[in-house]
């Protein structure tokens, strides 16, 4: 963080405790003060593991629910300063211990607490001198609470904005006025005024065990939150991770490695199947005749007809370099056939358009198809169905090249 941002920090520590000072005094008797100082450290320094760590560029911060307005109300500005310089290195000191901390952790304890004492000594000001005319509103107090908390977290947005906009990293002030008022949801400010309106409650009627029952379900509540969102983050990376090692990259249709997996479930399934598969006729030729690029174009030309022709339960994988394999679902042996043909026209009808020395050229080309249609059981595998679509593809290739070769394991009964 660069000095100016650090000179910023300390500006708003001492200018915090001469607001906190000037408007300072303690509101209650010491013993009550220690009970509810007590309380509020424990549950906010338990609270501060549940909070959502952000980074913008070289500045980290957080974000969480903050029970200081109601301290601050409860006890004063003076006791609001005592609670958040406790709470904060509470904070520090711990994740020294954990060896967390950044380079700058104990600079940052100054800023957290300069932005915390100074916003929220506002807010108590302003409560003092409003809660009177609100008393007589439906829900008065609940509109003050929510309007102070407005203000505090408007404030401390705005400090925030301040030191990543000195430090750099944030650029304009579009930028930093985009981001004071996108620092909190509006839900995130309902939860934080009604927290601390029943804490500000129950404190005035000195019910303890309330307040400790409050405490407790925030943090449980927002736990099992935290949790749940860990539980779906973690599942949406795995099933990330899962697309990643089942996707062909050039392509964007399944690989190999999918296709065996798929090929475990479909053996155990008993249904009737036509395996598919397809080469791209000459491919070696198209690759020395231009470059690998033209090659991959061809490829990724030849997949997308593939996929155009099939439905939502049908698969389609990349099996080889140039060759793809089908699995055609749901359908009876003639429409399997009729799909192949379809298919085979529209590659020969379509050219695909390439860049080649800086210009754009078509390029035709032709594929090769083996479909061998079979009912899936203990006698007759998918991967043996693979073996023998493959030679049927073969057998393509030997009569000439963009030919449909097929056989009805069924019927029995060949075509080419």
């Amino acid at each position: 963080m660069t000095l100016k941002a650090r000179l910023f920090d300390f500006l708003l520590f001492f200018t915090s405790l001469a607001v906190a000072f000037s408007l300072g005094h303690f509101t209650i008797d010491p013993t009550t003060f220690v009970i509810a100082l007590l309380l509020y450290w424990v549950f906010s320094s338990l609270y501060y593991q549940l909070r959502i760590i952000s980074k913008k560029n070289n500045t980290s911060f957080d974000y969480g629910i903050s029970y200081s307005l109601s301290f601050a109300i409860f006890t004063g500005t003076l006791g609001l300063l005592l609670f958040e310089t406790i709470y904060r290195f509470t904070v520090y000191l711990t994740k020294r211990w954990k060896n967390t901390a950044d380079p700058g952790e104990l600079l940052d304890v100054f800023y957290n607490i300069g932005s915390f004492v100074l916003s929220n000594s506002i807010s108590y000001y302003l409560f003092t001198l409003l809660h009177p005319g609100f008393q007589h509103i439906p829900f008065g107090f609940w509109i003050l609470m929510i309007f102070l908390v407005c203000v505090s977290s408007f404030l401390t947005g705005t400090f925030l904005a301040i030191v990543l906009y000195i430090s750099g990293d944030i650029k304009s002030r579009s930028e930093t006025i985009e981001f004071i008022f996108k620092t909190r949801s509006f839900m995130d400010i309902g939860k934080v005024a009604f927290t601390n309106g029943l804490l500000l409650l129950l404190l005035e009627e000195g019910k303890w065990e309330m307040i400790i029952s409050l405490f407790i379900l925030n943090y449980l509540v927002n736990r099992s939150f935290v949790f749940k969102s860990h539980s779906i983050q973690n599942k949406i990376e795995r099933d990330k991770f899962e697309q990643m090692a089942y996707t062909d990259f050039l392509t964007g249709i399944a690989n190999r490695a999918y296709m065996d997996k798929k090929m475990a479930e479909l053996n155990q399934s008993n249904e009737t199947i036509a395996i598919v598969v397809a080469d791209i006729d000459k491919f070696k030729r198209i690759n020395d005749n231009y470059n690998h690029a033209v090659g991959d174009r061809v490829i990724q030309h030849f997949s997308t007809i593939l996929k155009s022709r099939l439905n939502y339960d049908d698969y389609l994988f990349r099996s080889g370099g140039e060759e793809f394999t089908l699995f055609l679902r749901n359908r009876s042996f003639e429409t399997s056939v009729a799909l192949i043909e379809t298919i085979s026209q529209d590659v020969m009808s379509n050219m695909v358009t390439v860049e080649y020395h800086s210009e754009s050229i078509p390029i035709s080309y032709t594929a090769s198809f083996g479909l061998y249609f079979l009912k899936l059981n203990d006698d007759v595998s998918i991967g043996k169905g693979y073996v023998y679509a493959d030679q049927l593809l073969l057998q393509s290739k030997e009569l000439g090249r963009n030919k449909i070769t097929v056989k009805n394991a069924i019927l029995k009964t060949d075509n080419q």
